[in-house]
Parts: C-alpha cells; sequence; structure tokens
C-alpha cells in the first residue's frame, strides 16, 4: 500500500551533501544475478522531496533512506521508495537495507530490528545469509471472481487456468494467483496490469526449488516484472503454508524470465512464524551528494 504518489516537485532542494551509499544485491549468491537496492545510510535531515527524487533517478525497484529510529525497541529506522511512491514496507530493501547497516556497525552479529511504516521487522543472520520475519497480511481471502477474471485476461490466461486465488497483501497489495505448474508461470507474457500480481507454479517433487514465482506490477500504463520479491514471497508463504501446499524449510525461484537467479529461503519458527531470507552481497560502495 503505498503512502505517497504525488507528482516530483520542480522547486530547488536544500544545500547539498555527501551521504554513504550502498547498492546492494539481494536473493543471490553471486553478484549481478539478484534483486538491486540502493541505500542511503546517512539519510538525517533529507526532506521527503529529496527522497523521492533521489529514488526516481536510481530508477531501481526500490532505493531506501536509514534514519536513527524514533522506537527505542529498533536499531534503526527504514523509509522505502518505490521509484517516488513511499512504501510501507518491501523484502528485499529490508534485507538490502539491513545488510547495508550490518556493513556500518561491524561487530554486530545478532538480530537486528528494523522499524518501517509498516512498524518493527526483526532480520537475522541464516547459513545463506539475512532473514526477515514476514510482517503480518494486512489483506487475505479469496479473491473475487470478477476480479480473478479481469487479471487473467490482464496476463492472457484463461481463467480456468488460475487454481487458487488469494489476497496476500502485506503493504504493496499483492494479488497471489496459483497456476498448474513451474512451467506455466515462466509461459506467461503479461499484457498492462492495474494490480501488483504474483503469480506462482510448483516443480515436481526432488526438485531443487519448491516453486517459482513471478511479480507483475503496473508502471507507466504497461506491466513492468520485479525480479526478486521478498514482500510477495513473504506473503505467499503465510498462504501456501497452511494450506499444505508448501513445507519450510524450501527454497523458491523468482527471476528466471528476466536472466536473474533469485534464491529466496523459507523457513518456519516454532511459534509458526514464516521467515524469509536469502543471499546479499555488496556491489557498490561510495557516496552520493544529496
Amino acid at each position: 500500500m503505498p503512502l505517497s504518489s504525488a507528482p516530483l516537485s520542480s522547486a530547488p532542494l536544500p544545500e547539498r551533501r555527501e551521504r554513504s551509499f550502498l547498492q546492494v544485491d539481494v536473493f543471490t549468491s553471486t553478484a549481478y544475478l539478484g534483486n538491486p537496492v540502493a541505500v542511503v545510510l546517512d539519510a538525517e535531515g533529507l526532506s521527503d522531496e529529496q527522497m523521492r527524487r533521489l529514488a526516481c533517478w536510481t530508477n531501481l525497484s526500490e532505493t531506501t533512506f536509514v534514519l536513527p529510529p524514533t522506537d527505542a525497541a529498533a536499531d534503526y529506522r527504514v523509509r522505502i521508495f518505490h521509484l517516488s511512491t513511499e512504501l510501507l514496507f518491501a523484502g528485499h530493501p529490508t534485507l538490502g537495507t539491513a545488510h547495508a547497516w550490518l556493513s556500518a556497525h561491524h561487530g554486530n552479529e545478532g538480530a537486528v530490528i528494523q522499524q518501517c511504516e509498516a512498524g518493527l521487522v526483526p532480520v537475522r543472520r541464516a547459513p545463506y545469509g539475512l532473514a526477515f520475519q514476514a510482517p503480518p497480511l494486512v489483506r487475505s481471502g479469496p479473491a473475487e471472481a470478477q476480479v480473478v477474471d479481469r487479471v487473467a485476461s490482464m496476463l492472457n490466461l484463461r481463467a480456468a487456468e488460475i487454481l487458487d486465488a488469494q489476497w496476500v497483501d502485506n503493504g504493496p497489495g499483492w494479488l497471489g494467483l496459483v497456476l498448474a505448474d513451474a512451467q506455466s508461470v515462466l509461459a506467461v507474457r503479461p499484457g498492462p496490469v492495474d494490480c501488483h500480481v504474483g503469480v506462482v507454479g510448483f516443480y515436481p517433487p526432488g526438485s531443487e526449488l519448491v516453486y517459482e514465482v513471478r511479480a507483475f506490477f503496473p508502471k507507466d500504463g504497461a506491466s513492468a516484472e520485479d525480479p526478486i520479491t521478498g514482500s510477495l514471497n513473504a506473503s505467499l508463504a503465510q498462504w501456501l503454508v497452511p494450506r499444505g501446499r508448501a513445507k519450510p524449510p524450501y527454497v523458491a525461484g523468482q527471476g528466471t524470465v528476466l536472466g536473474r537467479q533469485g534464491r529466496v529461503h523459507i523457513d518456519q519458527a516454532g511459534d509458526g512464524a514464516i521467515w524469509v531470507g536469502g543471499g546479499t552481497i555488496t556491489c557498490i560502495s561510495g557516496t552520493v551528494t544529496i
């Protein structure tokens, strides 16, 4: 759920200065095969307009800005921008920001608590990298038939090809669709979409991956595809695991059609909480003048 999406202003901005900056590849163990996020580590004093301008300029799916926490339980606060629109929560920016913050705070080997607009999100180290605890869904339940029919048409699918459809919204507004198998997911060729939609299909038993995921969202009157999407994978697990369709721990794939090799690790704690993680790698480090 976006917080704001007003047009960018042409008004002059305050005097600029250099700030610590990283670009982190997420959900991969090999650099440049995951999903990048830009992170400004020293964002205190930046205006909303400055954040939105930089996020739009980077042209990445998300740019994050690290600030001092306002909640005593948090290690840091982050604001997450999808181009010029601020988001309540997003998954790969959460892991990329935690990676950047930990890189700047050497010696912190335990879990960290991230404060974002959706609340407090625990992040911990894992054998494969970093993992965040999936936040609660803000909307769930079966999708309405007319919505499924409309989205099927947008994805150039027949409604009968969608085996299940559920609202799995933890902030961005995700609608989850289950297709017959992973190959059906890889074969989707979408037209313009008007909502955030995630498509999932299962691999045969014994495969390296349990299922393949693709994520589509509207952009400039057409559709765009996100390479690897932490928020969607989190909410899909919160839907599919209780239904018995997937059993943690497991690994999901995403980004194959885009030439990426996203690997999203899903674990479940003893209390039932879903944890979502993957590899994180610094690809660019330095400063940004803003």
